[in-house]
């Protein structure tokens, strides 16, 4: 018998806050997020100010929660002043309860003007830093268009290591040229400089992006597909041995260090996003809502200068796209996905066929404790595994 879908699935993991800063020196030719170049510095007073404004709207919408986790990303965060971090976590801390030994993070860059900045930015009120390290080469570093070289990378990686008691960075792989003997390398190397938790991406190209553009053009050239299953292969076992398991699809860490606030969107949690083309998602009485910002920085800045925030989308999903987000984010975990909340959320249960049909493929299996999991052959095909899941 079908059931009424329920509305308040995402309320356990607690209310995560994002922090939109989107502002770069360069942009990168594999990026596709809503970053910009400037020839001046922003003007932090003003945007702190907005920020301010944008978070009493959001406040407004989720009163009775609780803040358990803040991520600040971008665009580059550490390039703020750790003054301009402090003034909004102290924002957010007078607007709602926040959880004692909540986790906040802020993205950075590895090179050395910005990591000079992490005392401060550990006095402000940041308790974890990831740092976007991308390569251990400076050939691959210079393609990336990254600022920074290798060793300006492992400095800052030491650096976050002896201030902050948790950080991660993050690495691409499958890159043009690179090879099996060589990625393995490379990330030994990384773990060996890890403390508990890692990111490690399979290169893809973005619409829009210079890389997708030189690939149009024959000039940048992947991996095929054996070889970007051979360096996902190795990544896997690699950090298995190191005790750094893959607890989500591009993530690694030691049991206990997963990103809290990562885990918030996988579970389908709520979380606000404030800042240029920020996102969120929280609960109302009428359901799910999904929330997106005015990208461009400085349309944001005027609109929440006027309106008191910039919402350019503010709607209650149906019941099939939550049912379909919910899978979407939980089956990229290694934990998988509990079928009765799925159940419970789309009123109907996953089709037995499909999963007893991706079950005996090996894409899919149940958990010692009933959960639906995508399993080790299953997840460099993900995309697809869920598709098939939600159709």
């Amino acid at each position: 018998m079908k059931k009424s879908p329920r509305s308040n699935i995402g309320l356990g993991p607690g209310l995560g806050v994002y922090v939109h800063w989107p502002f770069c020196l360069s942009k990168c030719p594999y990026c596709d997020f809503n970053s910009h170049v400037r020839a001046k510095p922003a003007d932090e007073n003003r945007f702190v100010e907005a920020f301010r404004a944008e978070l009493a709207h959001r406040a407004g919408l989720t009163q009775g929660r609780t803040v358990s986790s803040i991520f600040f990303g971008g665009g580059t965060p550490s390039l703020m002043k750790p003054a301009t971090v402090g003034a909004i976590l102290d924002a957010i801390a007078g607007l709602w309860p926040v959880t004692p030994g909540a986790e906040v993070t802020l993205e950075a860059n590895p090179t050395s003007v910005e990591a000079e900045r992490f005392h401060g930015f550990r006095q402000a009120g940041v308790n974890r830093v990831s740092l976007g390290v991308q390569a251990l080469n400076d050939a691959d570093l210079k393609a990336f268009g990254r600022g920074h070289t290798a060793i300006e990378a492992l400095r800052a990686v030491d650096l976050a290591a002896s201030i902050f008691d948790r950080y991660s960075f993050d690495l691409i792989y499958a890159r043009p040229g690179q090879t099996i003997a060589g990625w393995r390398q490379e990330l030994e190397a990384a773990i060996g400089r890890a403390r508990d938790h890692l990111s490690l991406y399979q290169l893809t190209i973005e619409y829009g992006t210079m890389f997708a553009r030189l690939r149009d053009v024959g000039k940048l050239v992947l991996p095929d597909n054996d070889l970007a299953r051979a360096l996902w292969d190795v990544t896997q076992e690699i950090t298995s041995k190191a005790g750094l398991p893959a607890y989500e699809i591009s993530n690694h860490a030691c049991p206990g260090a997963e990103s809290r606030h990562n885990l918030i969107y996988w579970r389908y949690g709520e979380y606000i996003g404030v800042g240029p083309g920020a996102h969120g998602r929280i609960l109302s009485a009428k359901g799910r809502r999904a929330q997106a910002t005015e990208s461009h920085p400085e349309m944001w800045l005027t609109v929440v200068e006027s309106e008191g925030h910039a919402l350019v989308e503010d709607e209650v999903l149906s019941v099939e796209e939550q049912a379909d987000e919910f899978l979407l984010m939980g089956l990229r975990l290694s934990e998988g996905i509990e079928p009765a909340e799925f159940q419970a959320m789309a009123g109907r249960d996953l089709d037995p066929g499909r999963v007893a049909s991706l079950i005996a493929d090996g894409m899919v299996e149940y958990t010692p404790r009933g959960r639906i999991r995508v399993s080790a052959e299953g997840f460099p095909v993900l995309d697809a595994v869920v598709a098939d899941l939600a159709a």
